[in-house]
This record gives C-alpha cells, structure tokens and sequence, in this order.
C-alpha cells in the first residue's frame, strides 16, 4: 500500500488554515449596509477601514515571509490566527470609525496578510519539488473556498441577528483553525527526516536573521530590475479589480439596484465555487504554459467582462448576471500561479519573498480601489465609473504581464539560439 508523502498532509493543513484566514477577508462587502444602518457612517468612511486592511495585509506580507525563514511557518501562522480571532471580535465593543480602522484594519490586516499567499509561495518552495504550481493552485483557491463557506453564513447572520453574531462566528472560526497549525504543520520536510516530494535529497536550510533586513534587501535587488516592475503594475491592477473592487462593493452594489444582501453574497459565493476551479487550473497550466501567456490572457478577459458588469446589474440574479459571475469566478484569483512561477524564475531563492513585495501591489491597488469606489458611490450615487476604471486598467495589465522578460533569460535563450 502507497503512503501519502507527508508533504501533502501539510499542503492540506495549509489549506484549512488559509480558509480560516479567509473568513474575516470575506466580511467587508457583508457588513457595509449594515454598519451604515446602525451607525450612520458613509461607505466612504468604512471603505477606508477597509482600505487600512487591505493595505496592512499586502504590505505585512513580504515581512511574514521573511518571519517565516527566520521563526518557522507554524510559529507565524498559529499567532496570526490568533491576531485575527482578537481583532474580529473586539469590533463587537466599536462606537466609532476609528476602532473600525484600528481593528477592523490594522489588527486583522496584519493576521491576514501574515498567512497571505506568500504562505502558499513558502509552503510550496519547501515541500514540493514537483508539482508546485498545482499546489499553488489549490492553496490560493483556499482563499475562495473561505469566501464560498463564510459569505452566505455571514450575510444571513448579519441580517437576521446582527453583524456582531457575523463578526464572532469569524473570531471563533480562525480559533478553532490554531490547534490544528500547531500540531500538524511543520516548517520543513528535514525537520521529520523527509525530503520535499520529488527531490532528489534533503535541503540544508539555516536558520534566518534579520527578517525585516532581509525582506527589505531583496526589495532594493528587486526593484533594479524591470520585470519586477511589471509584475508590481499587473498585479495592482489584479487587486484593485478583485479585493478592493468586487470583493468589497459587488454587494452594495446590487444592494443598490434592488438586490437581497443574501443574494448577492451568495453571487459571490458562487465566485468562489468557480474561482477553485480556476486556481487550480491554472496552478496546472502555469506548470505547462509560458506564464507571460496566461496573465495576458487572464487580464484581457476580466476587463472586457468588467466594461459590460454596469447593465448586468438588476433586483434579481437573471442569467446574465450569473453568465459573469462564473466567468468571474474562473478568472478571480488565477493570476497567482503564474505571477507566483515567474518570481520563483526570475528572482530564484528570493522568490517568495519577492513574491510578497508583488503581493504588496496587489493590496495596494485594492486599497486604493475600495476606497475610491465608496467615494465615487458617494459622489456620483452609482458604482458605474469604478467599474469602467477598473476594466480599462486590466486591458492596461494583460499589456504589461506580456512584457515581461527578465532579460538574464532573454540572454541566455540568444546564446543558446547562437550556440
């Protein structure tokens, strides 16, 4: 009898873990109306707490990947659940715009992004020597499974009893994730005398210093070279598109056309259903195909279905809505296997690390995105011109993604071709 190689024990942990996670990630959209309802705010106001979120998420990212190196992933992931348990639950006791920030932004912010997809990227790099882009693939579509778990509960939660019963069911479930990390996770395959699935022998890793050095010294590396650069402006526009846009405002939205809370969360639910195949499939693909080929393909598409979402939109979910919905969901959050593979190609032992940087973009782009649309809904009194903004930027992305080439690459593809 086979024994399943270890490696995928952990992947599976990882998963759940990511699930976790993804609960407080899921609840922006869902408790918008109601905390404009009880408190008066503007969605300008709370979209900023959301924006602080997002940023704090990417921007921590590349930080926890180095943190990673130098403590261990099991270390970093058990408090993260932790930080992100504490902070849903106190905004049960909030009264003012600020403690939404402090909490709701800040404190999770940072739980999140300490098991952001840099997570997945150093998971990945450590235990799977085959397969990585698979594995990417189901993990990064652990994000969507949390969105497809949590937001129907949450929507249902807040409507009927509250957004507080919505904002503890969250704390609780990211609690219940920390014993599993604790005991089943383990950092590296050498730790249990095992090598990564697929290599040839064990890897000799020595403990990291100087994390916050580190993550900052492969930036400035990075940052020299202009393949990073287009990875940075691709994947901004990728963030802005999903998490700052769809990801926050889709439910107002269709709340704004009539629309049950219930049932737009569900649309987006139902992203997340499609949005597991897509990752995964594309964790496949980026094993296979030229990932340059993939982005711009990926960007395209999600622009020109943005630039028709504005008509789509109706009290009910009618069968165009729900033809975008699961062309959305296939696209959703496919761009990360390939973006992950190029930075493991250009930037090799730095990669996931330089992923996190790349990763940083993408949630600044989405913070930028969900507060710019609560203010463009308060100004115009529709959503309209963020969803034209945000379909022209992706054709910009699918431009971008195509050009990158690192140019150590192109050289030696020449002299091979000379040779």
């Amino acid at each position: 009898m086979k024994i399943v190689h270890r490696a995928w024990i952990v992947a599976a942990v990882a998963f759940v873990a990511i699930i976790g996670a993804a609960g407080f990630r899921a609840t922006p959209g869902v408790l918008i109306t109601p905390l404009q309802d009880e408190f008066g705010w503007s969605r300008g106001a709370i979209s900023l707490a959301v924006s602080v979120n997002l940023l704090f998420y990417g921007l921590f990212s590349p930080f926890a990947a180095a943190l990673m190196d130098r403590f261990g992933m099991r270390r970093v992931v058990s408090c993260a659940l932790v930080l992100v348990a504490v902070g849903s639950g106190l905004t049960v006791l909030m009264t003012a715009t600020w403690q939404l920030v402090a909490l709701w932004g800040v404190l999770v912010g940072i739980g999140t992004g300490s098991m952001a997809l840099v997570f997945a990227a150093t998971l990945t790099d450590r235990w799977f020597a085959r397969h990585r882009g698979l594995v990417t693939g189901i993990l990064t579509a652990g994000g969507a499974t949390g969105q497809l778990v949590f937001l129907p509960v949450l929507a249902h939660l807040a409507e009927m009893q509250g957004w507080r019963y919505a904002a503890i069911t969250v704390s609780a479930a990211a609690l219940v994730v920390v014993p599993l990390v604790w005991f089943l996770l383990r950092d590296t395959p050498e730790e249990l005398g095992l090598t990564a699935l697929g290599a040839t022998g064990p890897v000799v890793r020595a403990p990291a210093s100087g994390a916050a050095a580190r993550a900052l010294r492969v930036l400035r590396q990075a940052a020299g070279r202009r393949p990073f650069w287009f990875l940075v402006a691709g994947f901004a526009v990728c963030g802005a598109s999903t998490n700052g846009l769809v990801g926050t405002h889709f439910i107002p939205a269709a709340h704004d056309h009539g629309m049950g809370e219930t049932t737009a969360a569900s649309l987006l639910a139902v992203i997340g259903v499609f949005d597991i195949a897509g990752t995964i499939a594309s964790g496949w693909l980026s094993d296979r195909v030229d990932s340059r080929v993939l982005l711009t393909v990926y960007y395209a598409l999600r622009g020109l279905s943005l630039l028709v979402l504005p008509q789509l939109f109706a009290a009910t979910a009618h069968p165009s809505m729900l033809v975008f919905i699961i062309f959305y969901g296939l696209d959703w959050v496919a761009t990360v296997p390939p973006t992950v593979a190029l930075c493991r190609k250009i930037f090799g032992a730095d990669g996931a690390v330089v992923f996190g940087w790349v990763f940083a973009s993408h949630q600044i782009g989405a913070a930028i995105a969900a507060t710019a649309a609560g203010v463009i809904r308060d100004r115009l009194g529709n959503y309209d011109a963020a969803w034209y903004g945000a379909g022209a930027l992706c054709l910009v992305a699918a431009v971008l993604s195509f050009r990158v080439v690192d140019r150590a690459v192109r050289t030696r593809k020449a002299a091979i071709l000379v040779g």
